[in-house]
């Protein structure tokens, strides 16, 4: 069998991201349109492509209208939207621009009836663009506790579970604002287990965490929260809408495209190949590098013992790893999918015939221009040989600055869709 490891890592990144793309899920999830109005409202990264499918799959005689926030630079090239209005913003911290379009979508919600229909496109970033903040706070103090969650090594749910109880919109209150409208959610998981109650934060899911978790939380990883969010949350004054609430009866959700789908499309397109393909899990969660130790441990024994896979063969995962920075030192270049690789390449020390392709499948990894990187055989060796220290590199989260000179960034721009980390490695016999 002759492979381009390369070429076929980087076509197993494709599949899985095109298996999520709006414009070939979202259609056939639509409804007939209602007796009274339909209403869209919407925010995350695949926000831009999920207005753009449903505005070309809707009924040209049907009213529609809406405002959808995606991140900058997210809206699909050549979409002008025509009856629904999209507005970029800031991710993953909240900037005014995501702060004006969200009190102007909850604004959108008055006067709803009975006969009305909300449509809301919801997808992975959605938590940071609804800026909302609840009352008492200002931008400025949802800004601090978003960069503090992200800084501490929180995984996507207990930073969510903050992020909903701080907010005026998360956390089941945009739909509950839209009664008495039936309301319809359309999600593209980006979380480990594909917790609806998760992803953006739920802004139209009844939340069945509490203040007192989010309290917790803060308390776990020391964050300093203003006077205003400690008293809300000490007092129950910023608790969800529960599971239960009349508010919310008869309230609808379909998701349109998780992580498991795409790491099966990815596995069809190795065996169609030839080779075997494994799924380890979508749900993989830790800190990047101790997870790229794992993963080169388990590609050491399929090279070396044939066990527990046989050579060759694709290993497949996918989750949300996390990386976590110390605030007493500046972080250099990167993101989870580069930090695993090198934690990853470290392991391996050039272990001869592993090859691996990490990426965020959103086009953006943490907040570089990257989506990810390609590992090789002979990627540590290149490194020493440009003078890098990987170790040190690795140690100041400047994962990013070690497959850079070895042009092995993976640089595709936003992909208008968001399934969160996928992870591919090739495994060939010696």
């Amino acid at each position: 069998m002759t492979l381009d490891p390369r070429a076929l890592l980087r076509q197993l990144y494709d599949v899985a991201v095109a298996r999520a793309l709006p414009g070939r899920v979202l259609a056939r999830h639509l409804p007939p349109p209602p007796k009274g109005r339909t209403l869209v409202l919407g925010a995350g990264k695949a926000g831009g492509a999920m207005a753009q499918a449903l505005e070309a799959a809707w009924p040209a005689d049907a009213p529609l209208s809406g405002l959808v926030i995606t991140r900058y630079g997210h809206v699909p090239p050549g979409y002008r939207p025509r009856r629904l209005r999209v507005v970029e913003a800031a991710h993953p911290v909240p900037d005014a621009a995501g702060l004006a379009a969200t009190e102007a979508l909850l604004a959108m919600t008055r006067g709803l009836t009975a006969d009305d229909l909300v449509i809301c496109l919801i997808s992975g970033g959605g938590s940071a663009l609804l800026s909302l903040p609840a009352p008492g706070l200002t931008l400025a103090d949802k800004q601090a506790i978003n960069r503090a969650l992200l800084a501490s090594g929180a995984s996507i749910a207990e930073m969510n579970c903050v992020r909903k109880h701080l907010s005026g919109i998360k956390g089941g209150r945009l739909a509950a604002s839209c009664a008495p409208a039936a309301v319809l959610t359309l999600a593209i998981s980006d979380v480990p287990g594909d917790d609806p109650a998760v992803i953006a934060s739920g802004p139209t899911v009844a939340d069945a965490s509490t203040c007192a978790d989010a309290l917790a939380i803060c308390r776990r990883y020391r964050l300093d929260l203003p006077a205003a969010a400690r008293e809300g949350l000490t007092s129950g004054a910023f608790e969800t809408p529960k599971p239960g609430d009349p508010r919310l009866a008869g309230h609808e959700l379909r998701l349109l495209a998780t992580p498991q789908m795409s790491l099966e499309a990815a596995a069809d397109a190795a065996r169609a190949q030839g080779l075997a393909a494994h799924i380890l899990s979508d749900e993989i969660e830790g800190e990047s590098r101790v997870i790229g130790g794992m993963h080169a441990a388990l590609a050491r024994a399929v090279a070396r013992r044939g066990e527990p896979f046989t050579a060759p063969c694709v290993i497949l995962s996918g989750g949300e790893t996390t990386v976590t920075v110390d605030a007493a030192r500046q972080a250099g270049r990167g993101g989870r999918a580069t930090e695993f690789l090198l934690g990853c390449a470290l392991a391996l020390q050039g272990e001869p015939g592993v090859w691996s392709l990490a990426a965020d499948t959103d086009g953006i990894d943490g907040v570089g221009p990257h989506a990810g990187a390609l590992l090789t055989p002979t990627s540590l060796a290149r490194a020493r040989a440009l003078g890098l220290n990987p170790q040190a590199l690795l140690d100041g989260h400047d994962s990013a600055g070690f497959f850079a000179p070895l042009g092995d960034l993976l640089s595709v721009g936003p992909s208008f869709t968001n399934v969160n980390d996928f992870r591919a490695m090739l495994v060939l016999p010696p």
